[in-house]
């Protein structure tokens, strides 16, 4: 990217999260980005190039997975974000799996049963549109969640959501030993901002599919929300996992973010086409010569 990616994402980049405070990070901070918006779409743009190069060599070296993880509150941008960061990748390389309420097969499994069957295999790059995060998030906001997962009474403790963070984090650190980039994003927007984009969504018709009356519901339970988030960036960040919260009132300041992120992440991977062996050379020069034999007989 044009601009510095190490530099940008910096301030918001957390491997270390026991001392960490989501109100560090206020959801509308630019970093002192002094720039326009349409010249941040350029920059954008620049940026989905890079990670459109970074993906092909990606998917022909086939050594590396990618898994991207994003989670916020509602109307934070996460489904913009992920159309607009991702919108130079070829298809055929890339997943996006969003998860809604559990089904009651996945109920009938461990929580990170239904993710797991979604990782991205090796060369591709997986988008969680939510994850198993949402068990430290929801299920911890709402008692009603967990009650319905049918576990164990002797297994629900007091320590249960501790006990998630611990597997959570051991289930990344596996990860990451087999090959997978893990990058999470937490999209930081402002109660005061998703008031405005609730608004729009009620006001605009082309907007009304986007608002549930649920949302209102679940914005009731905020600093519940704000409180889950901080203790789970807390206890699961780590170096071979970050977490990245975003901050997103200005959404072209978090998609310069996230496309800053992953593409630093991936350069660093030291992607290459393979390269052939002498043999795998020869096979090729053969083959060549074939076609153009094909020519003189024609």
């Amino acid at each position: 990217m044009p601009m510095k990616a190490a530099q940008l994402i910096a301030p918001y980049r957390i491997t270390k999260g026991r001392k960490f405070k989501l109100s560090s990070i206020a959801p509308d901070d630019t970093d002192g980005l002094d720039i326009e918006k349409e010249e941040a779409k350029l920059h954008i743009a620049a940026g989905v190039t890079k990670l459109s190069e970074l993906q092909e060599k990606l998917y022909a070296q086939d050594r590396w997975s990618v898994l991207l993880i994003f989670q916020a509150m509602d109307a934070a941008g996460k489904d913009g974000a992920i159309k607009h960061v991702m919108s130079g990748v070829n298809p055929q390389g890339c997943q996006v799996t969003s998860f809604k309420q559990p089904s009651a097969l996945e109920l009938d499994h461990d929580y990170l049963w239904r993710c797991a069957i979604h990782l991205p295999e090796r060369g591709r790059i997986g988008i969680f549109n939510r994850s198993y995060y949402e068990e430290v998030l929801v299920a911890r906001v709402h008692e009603a969640v967990l009650a319905r997962q049918k576990l164990p009474e002797q297994l629900v403790t007091k320590r249960i959501f501790e006990e998630r963070y611990e597997d959570i984090a051991n289930h990344e650190r596996y990860l990451a030993r087999n090959g997978t980039l893990i990058l999470k994003f937490f999209l930081h927007v402002s109660k005061k901002e998703q008031k405005k984009r609730f608004l729009e969504r009620l006001d605009e018709a082309e907007k009304n599919w986007k608002f549930s009356g649920a949302d209102l519901a679940e914005r009731a339970h905020w600093k519940e929300y704000m409180r889950a988030y901080e203790d789970a960036i807390r206890a699961t960040a780590a170096d071979h996992a970050p977490w990245f919260v975003v901050p997103s009132d200005n959404k072209w300041f978090a998609r310069l973010v996230i496309v800053a992120a992953i593409v630093e992440a991936m350069e660093a991977l030291d992607l290459a086409f393979p390269t052939l062996s002498k043999s795998e050379r020869a096979a090729l020069l053969k083959s060549r010569a074939e076609l153009v034999k094909e020519d003189h007989r024609d």
